[in-house]
């Protein structure tokens, strides 16, 4: 049986990591043991915060929100179960981009609601 060398194979392999993990620091960018360390944190990181962006936009919509509803004399509570009791089916993002570009249509969804 003919005899396998790998050196090509496991040099490219070793270049890929190398390359994902260049901005590391230290010999986290320089050798491999610790570079294919890193990038696998480095993966776990971007995996939980792609989670928690969602978390974070979530809440900046609930306060945009919540400040053009106190100005209008509403709590967000009151005016998202009004929404739900009304049947308007309309997401967060786009009410609280209706708050904050364009008043007045967001004070007519209010107004549909009074």
């Amino acid at each position: 049986m003919a005899r396998v060398k790998r050196g090509v194979t496991s040099h490219r392999k070793h270049k890929k990591v190398l390359k994902l993990t260049s901005g590391h620091r230290g010999g986290r960018s320089k050798l491999i043991r610790e570079a294919k360390s890193s990038l696998l944190h480095a993966g776990e990181y971007a995996f939980a915060g792609r989670k928690l962006r969602k978390r974070d936009m979530r809440r900046l919509w609930i306060t945009q929100m919540g400040i053009a509803l106190k100005n209008e004399g509403l709590s967000y509570s009151k005016f998202i179960s009004d929404l739900h009791a009304k049947n308007i089916k309309l997401d967060r993002k786009i009410l609280a981009e209706l708050a904050v570009n364009n008043l007045e249509d967001f004070k007519n969804i209010i107004a549909k609601i009074r």
